[in-house]
């Protein structure tokens, strides 16, 4: 498979930085089958988007009815919207995690922080254009998986050890939460295992096959390794005594061992700048082709920059989590309906139907944790 596609892959792993804690101070002892639940809603609507690669593509470039047409366009505005909210998001949980390791996070620091990091890449944009830093994508996505890696085994070996030392694992109670709340909570955490959608613009570099493969691949994997991390980080959740932050995970990585510390911050670092990048370039390029091309570069780079500077002065990181959920929902939503216009299968239809139901839901109920 081409390298482009092999990197989305594992482009939204990322989401590794903040579930755990997300998850932990709402479900408690139920995280994984959470996880595993938000993984399965996950799959059903990459099904939906590897169904419009296949079939709803060559009807666009067709002739479409006005119907499919108009909400292909509004998913287009939807996900620029949402690539913009993301790129805030990424460049929050970039300043938390770096600041956390100075002992300097607070809300207002975190905002200059954000600030300051959204200004360079409006600034390279403007200048010398992003694609020169499209190397970093690779090489971030790669260091984060290292990093992935050695905290699994550093968190396996710190529960083998426990077990040994103790013949049980400490457990730990979640915030009191009611049902709907659980529920409201979990859905806010759709935007972790975001990503899959992505091929679905790569029509022009690669077939529909291969999209579809590695739209596929990307969700097995992603699924696997987020239900293996939360596995075995969950007997140290304890060690954070009920404060559940956006940044909890450097106080885990170094109860499993100091030396995963400096590790986390700079794979935090690189992936969550690499990240923002990507959906800043594609944020832009989507503008493009809703404008056929008459928007130029620099002023969608301002306009997302503009707009991901405004969130980050208006919410939190946990907040940001919970709206880019709603936003990614909200085109999650529009793709499962462009499917229904182009089906000619009552069974699809109505699967469709139960998944775009879902997403409103989630459109409009999903909260940040608390």
């Amino acid at each position: 498979m081409h390298e482009t596609l092999v990197l989305f892959l594992f482009e939204k792993i990322s989401g590794f930085l903040v579930i755990v804690p997300i998850l932990a101070g709402a479900m408690g002892s139920y995280s994984v089958a959470a996880m595993a639940g938000v993984c399965a809603l996950a799959y059903a609507i990459g099904s939906v988007i590897r169904y419009n690669i296949v079939h709803a593509e060559p009807v666009l470039a067709g002739k479409p009815s006005e119907v499919t047409l108009s909400l292909e366009r509004a998913s287009d505005f939807a996900l620029v919207a949402a690539y913009i909210i993301s790129v805030c998001l990424y460049l929050h949980i970039l300043s938390s995690f770096v600041l956390g390791s100075l002992n300097l996070d607070t809300e207002l620091n975190e905002n200059i922080l954000t600030t300051g990091v959204i200004g360079v890449i409006m600034l390279i944009g403007l200048t010398k254009g992003l694609d020169a830093l499209g190397i970093l994508e690779k090489w971030a996505l790669y260091i984060t998986l290292l990093i992935i890696v050695l905290l699994i085994a550093g968190f396996a070996n710190y529960d083998w050890v426990a077990w040994k030392s103790a013949s049980c694992i400490s457990l730990f109670k979640a915030s009191p939460h009611t049902p709907w709340e659980m529920l409201t909570i979990v859905a806010g955490t759709l935007i972790v295992v975001q990503g899959f959608e992505t091929p679905r613009y790569l029509g022009d570099e690669f077939e529909a096959g291969v999209r579809v493969k590695a739209s596929r691949l990307s969700q097995i994997i992603s699924t696997c390794v987020y239900l293996v991390f939360i596995a075995v980080a969950m007997p140290l959740v304890h060690t954070l005594n009920g404060h559940y932050n956006d940044n909890s995970l450097i106080k885990l990585a170094g109860v499993a061992t100091s030396l995963l510390i400096a590790p986390l911050v700079i794979a935090a670092a690189l992936s969550q700048f690499s990240a923002a990048v990507a959906d800043t370039i594609a944020a832009i390029g989507n503008m493009e082709e809703i404008t056929h091309k008459q928007m130029k570069k620099k002023w969608g780079t301002l306009l997302v920059g503009s707009g991901a500077i405004v969130l980050a002065w208006e919410a939190s990181t946990l907040e940001i989590v919970a709206i880019a959920s709603r936003a990614f929902a909200f085109y999650y939503m529009l793709q499962c309906l462009v499917a229904i216009t182009v089906s000619k299968s009552t069974g699809q239809r109505i699967a469709m139907a139960a998944i775009a139901l879902v997403l409103a839901f989630i459109t409009i109920c999903a909260v940040p944790a608390t």
